[in-house]
C-alpha cells in the first residue's frame, strides 16, 4: 500500500513525461504480481465503487482529529479535496503491519462495503493509525471511489513496454479491458500481461484498442483530393466493438466497459456473424419507422440499465451501425487499408440485419461543405473522414493513417453567471465551476432587466415560474473553456459580488455575460428552465454585452425545435 502511495505522490508531483514513465517502471519492477495487477487497473482509469458513505468518512475523521464539523468544512473548502483534508487533520499514527495493495483491497476494503456504520467507522479509525499521510490520502481515495491518477493509459502502456521489452502495440492490445470491473485484477492476469510475445493468452472476448480520430481545425481542402477519403456521417451514439468468438457475443464500449447485457437486440443481430468477427461501429437508438437515429436522450435510457425490460426495449430500441471490420474468421484485418476493410465489411453484412454506415459521395470539398451544413437537420454531429489507405491504429495516432472528425460548430447562447463553486486540486482556492442562467423571456427594456437585478441584489425571493414575471432561470453548469488568467479574473469578480453562501456554493450578483457552447439541447422536466444541454463549456466572456441583452428561454426552445 505504501509503495503505491509513494508512486501516486511521485506521479502527482511531476509534469515530465520521462519522470512519470521512470516512476512507473520502477514500481512495476519491484511490485508483487497481485499488487501490480491492481495498480494497472487504477492507473488505466479503473475506479472502485464507493465503499463507505462520505458522511462516515467525515464524521470518523472529525472524531479522530477532535474537531467540530464546521471546522472540518472550513478546512475542506480551503483544501478542496476530501482525502487531502482528512490526511492533513488526523493526528500522527502509531504504525502497523505493512500490507500490499492487493491485501488491502481484497482482505480489508472490498469486504467493508455494506457493513454497519459503526463497523466501518471502527475500521477506518484503526487503519488510519497504521498509515502515514500519503497512505491515508490514498486510502480515502480508494474508499470514496474518487481515485484519479495523473497519468494517461498511454504512459502506462509505454512503461510496461519498456519494462518487458514488448512492442507498444502488443502492450496496448493486452491492456484492452483491464478497467472492466467484471474481471478482478490478480497475479494471473498480470503474468499474462507481461508474458513474452506469443505466450500471453488474451480472454476470448477481448476487443482491439480503439482507433481514435483527430479534430479537424483547418479547411478540409488542405487534405488533398476528396476522392482519397471515405466520408461518413458522424453519429451521436456510443462507440462500440462487437466481438463474436467461440459462439458467444461481447459488446465493448469505447471506455472498455463490457455492456453486452444492456443491448440484447444487438447481441441477437451479431449472433449470426461467423466466429472470429470483430466489428467497430456505433450503438444508436433508432425507432422502427424512422429513417434516422433518435436523439442521444433516448439512448441514455439504455446506457446504465443492466436489466432491460420489454417496455424499454420497445420504447428505446438500439441498433448497431457498422463502419469497420477488424477481424474476420479469426484473421486480424487492422493492417489492411481502409478501403479493403470496408469492402469486406460490405460483403460480410450483405443481407444482414446489421446496417453499414453509408459512404457519402461528393465531387469536391465545396460540395461536401454544403452537405456538412445539413448535419444538425439530419441529427448527426458532422463528418468522419478516413483516408482510404489508412490502417486501423491504436488510440489517437497518425502513424497508421489518419481519421478526422469534422464536427459542426457548437450551439451557442449568451448567458449570465449566477452561481459559483471552487474547483478541486490545484484550483481548490479559485472559483471555476459556474452556473449560468438565461432570461425567462426577452426583457422589454434595460430598465425592466435592471429592476430584476436590483431585486436579486436585495435578496428578494424569485417570482413563481408561471407568474410571467421576468426572471433569470439557471440552465447549465460549466467549468472549462477559460485560461488560468481568465479564471483568476472571474474569481475576483465573484468574491466582490457574492450575495450568499450555501456551503461551497456562492450566489453571485449578476455581473458577467458568457458565451456558452454545447453539443446538444433537449427538454428536461428536472431543470427549472425546462431544458438541458450536453457538454456545455465557456467559449468566451462577453464584456461587450450588457446583461439585458443576454439570451432568453425562447432562444433555447427554438434551438430544440431546430
Amino acid at each position: 500500500m505504501q509503495s503505491f502511495a509513494a508512486l501516486y505522490e511521485a506521479l502527482d508531483a511531476s509534469t515530465a513525461t520521462g519522470a512519470k514513465v521512470a516512476a512507473l517502471v520502477h514500481y512495476f519492477d519491484k511490485a508483487p504480481a497481485d499488487d501490480a495487477a491492481w495498480a494497472v487497473f487504477f492507473l488505466c482509469g479503473g475506479k472502485p465503487r464507493q465503499l463507505v458513505p462520505t458522511a462516515v468518512l467525515r464524521d470518523t475523521a472529525c472524531q479522530q482529529a477532535g474537531v467540530d464539523d464546521w471546522l472540518f468544512e472550513a478546512c475542506y473548502q480551503a483544501v478542496g479535496d476530501l482525502a487531502e483534508t482528512i490526511a492533513h487533520i488526523l493526528p500522527p499514527g502509531t504504525g502497523g503491519p505493512s500490507l500490499g495493495l492487493a491485501q488491502w483491497l481484497q482482505e480489508r476494503l472490498l469486504p467493508l462495503r455494506g457493513q454497519p456504520r459503526e463497523v466501518q467507522a471502527q475500521s477506518l479509525a484503526a487503519w488510519w493509525q497504521e498509515l502515514d499521510a500519503a497512505g491515508r490520502f490514498l486510502l480515502v481515495k480508494l474508499i470514496g471511489g474518487g481515485l484519479r491518477v495523473g497519468v494517461s493509459k498511454l504512459l502506462v502502456q509505454r512503461a510496461l513496454a519498456q519494462l518487458t521489452g514488448l512492442p507498444p502495440q502488443l502492450m496496448a492490445q493486452r491492456l484492452v479491458g483491464w478497467t472492466d470491473a467484471s474481471h478482478a485484477p490478480d497475479a494471473q492476469r498480470w503474468q499474462a500481461l507481461v508474458a513474452p510475445a506469443g505466450q500471453g493468452t488474451a480472454p476470448t472476448g477481448q476487443p482491439y484498442p480503439f482507433f481514435l480520430a483527430h479534430a479537424l481545425d483547418a479547411a478540409p481542402a488542405t487534405l488533398g483530393p476528396v476522392s482519397d477519403w471515405l466520408v461518413e456521417w458522424k453519429y451521436d451514439g456510443i462507440r462500440a466493438q462487437v466481438v463474436k468468438r467461440a459462439g458467444q457475443v461481447w459488446i465493448w464500449s469505447r471506455g472498455e466497459e463490457l455492456v453486452t447485457e444492456r443491448f440484447p437486440e444487438v447481441v441477437a443481430q451479431a449472433d449470426a456473424l461467423p466466429d472470429g468477427t470483430v466489428i467497430d461501429g456505433e450503438l444508436l437508438a433508432w425507432l422502427p419507422a424512422s429513417d434516422r437515429p433518435a436523439t442521444f436522450k433516448l439512448l441514455q435510457q439504455r446506457i446504465n440499465r443492466k436489466t432491460v425490460s420489454k417496455k424499454l426495449l420497445a420504447d428505446a430500441p438500439v441498433r448497431l451501425l457498422a463502419y469497420d471490420l477488424l477481424e474476420l474468421r479469426g484473421i486480424d484485418l487492422r493492417g489492411q487499408p481502409q478501403h479493403q476493410r470496408r469492402q469486406q465489411l460490405l460483403q460480410l453484412l450483405s443481407g444482414s440485419t446489421i446496417a453499414v454506415s453509408p459512404q457519402l459521395q461528393a465531387h469536391g470539398w465545396d460540395e461536401l461543405s454544403l452537405l456538412h451544413q445539413q448535419s444538425r437537420a439530419r441529427g448527426v454531429e458532422g463528418f468522419m473522414l478516413k483516408h482510404l489507405q489508412s490502417r486501423y491504429g491504436s488510440g489517437r495516432t497518425k502513424s497508421e493513417g489518419t481519421w478526422w472528425k469534422w464536427k459542426v460548430q457548437p450551439l451557442t447562447v449568451d448567458a449570465v453567471l449566477v452561481y459559483a463553486q471552487a474547483g478541486h486540486g490545484r484550483r481548490a482556492s479559485i472559483y471555476t465551476d459556474y452556473t449560468f442562467a438565461v432570461w425567462s423571456r426577452p426583457p422589454a427594456s434595460a430598465a425592466e432587466a435592471q429592476a430584476v437585478l436590483d431585486a436579486i441584489s436585495r435578496r428578494e425571493p424569485a417570482p413563481s415560474r408561471d407568474s410571467g414575471a421576468l426572471q433569470l432561470l439557471p440552465f447549465a453548469k460549466a467549468y472549462s473553456g477559460l485560461s488560468d488568467e481568465e479564471f483568476k479574473a472571474v474569481d475576483r469578480v465573484i468574491r466582490a459580488h457574492t450575495l450568499d453562501k450555501f456551503g461551497p456554493v456562492r450566489s453571485v450578483r449578476p455581473t458577467l455575460v458568457f458565451e456558452i457552447g454545447f453539443e446538444g439541447i433537449d427538454h428536461s422536466p428536472r431543470h427549472k428552465s425546462g431544458v438541458a444541454v450536453r457538454f456545455p463549456r465557456m467559449l468566451r466572456i462577453r464584456h461587450d454585452k450588457p446583461l439585458h441583452e443576454a439570451d432568453a428561454l425562447p432562444t433555447l426552445q427554438a434551438l430544440i425545435r431546430r
